[in-house]
């Protein structure tokens, strides 16, 4: 078994959440890496759909942002972005949610807007764009972040995208019927929501980490599931794939760049 960086373990455990049912909405970054990585390995029939419109895209390298030509190139079919939200996000059609965020609380809210006071931040960060509604309308939400306490924080300074709000009931609450964030991958960790509080609960520890790492890299005192495993270590055909597909987008980048 080759080594791996903790940022590959994230990348592929996350990728394994997914199947060849999903309709999933990827967001850029390490969402968009996991989700192609799961249809180049063990998913080749799920369904990608970015925020620009893209339906069915299977890109070669990973898009830049949302409107990278790479995604409409390769994408099965393109609609506009209103059709995008309204027909398909808000209709229901589109069973996982992928995200990621600049800071997280113990019940799976996102902050993407700013850290600090809102008039007078501190940072102010690229905002929600449509993870907002990614958030409320998607069947279910997983989240790839990597664990410290710059980002798994005690309290936001804003809530960008609603997870479990003030945890137990609050979505339902609210009238939101679908299920939230399921799933949080970290570079040392798997949390999942508890049963009842939705408080976020380590279920799988990645190879080589500790439970004293974990509760040293988050800003909350995070709470153990009662069974805990052991995350399966990535195959070398995940490795390969996910660093085949990095190389790839490295590559053309790099090409890019010296082209201008």
């Amino acid at each position: 078994m080759s080594d791996f960086t903790p940022t590959e373990m994230m990348t592929i455990a996350a990728a394994r959440a997914l199947t060849n049912d999903d309709v999933c909405f990827v967001g850029i970054g390490a969402p968009s890496a996991a989700c192609n990585v799961a249809r180049l390995t063990h998913a080749p029939d799920i369904t990608l759909i970015y925020e620009s419109g893209t339906v069915g895209t299977k890109p070669e390298l990973l898009p830049l942002s949302i409107g990278d030509g790479e995604l409409c190139d390769t994408a099965l079919f393109t609609v506009s972005v209103p059709e995008m939200f309204r027909y398909w996000l808000q209709g229901g059609r589109i069973t996982t949610g992928f995200l990621g965020g600049a800071q997280i609380d113990r019940f799976a809210n996102l902050n993407t807007t700013v850290v600090g006071p809102y008039d007078h931040p501190k940072v102010r960060l690229p905002g929600g764009g449509g993870a907002p509604e990614i958030a409320s309308n998607c069947g279910q939400i997983f989240i790839t972040m990597a664990l410290s306490k710059r980002g798994f924080v005690d309290k936001l300074n804003f809530i960008t995208s609603m997870g479990h709000g003030e945890g137990g009931n609050h979505r339902e609450r609210l009238g939101m019927k679908t299920k939230g964030p399921t799933r949080v991958i970290t570079d040392l960790c798997i949390l999942e929501p508890h049963p009842v509080t939705r408080e976020l609960t380590v279920v799988s520890i990645h190879q080589g980490v500790t439970r004293e790492q974990i509760s040293d890299n988050c800003g909350w005192p995070i709470q153990f599931a009662d069974t805990v495993i052991d995350t399966p270590v990535p195959t070398e055909t995940e490795l390969k794939t996910l660093r085949d597909i990095n190389a790839r987008t490295k590559k053309a980048h790099q090409a890019g760049r010296e082209a201008a």
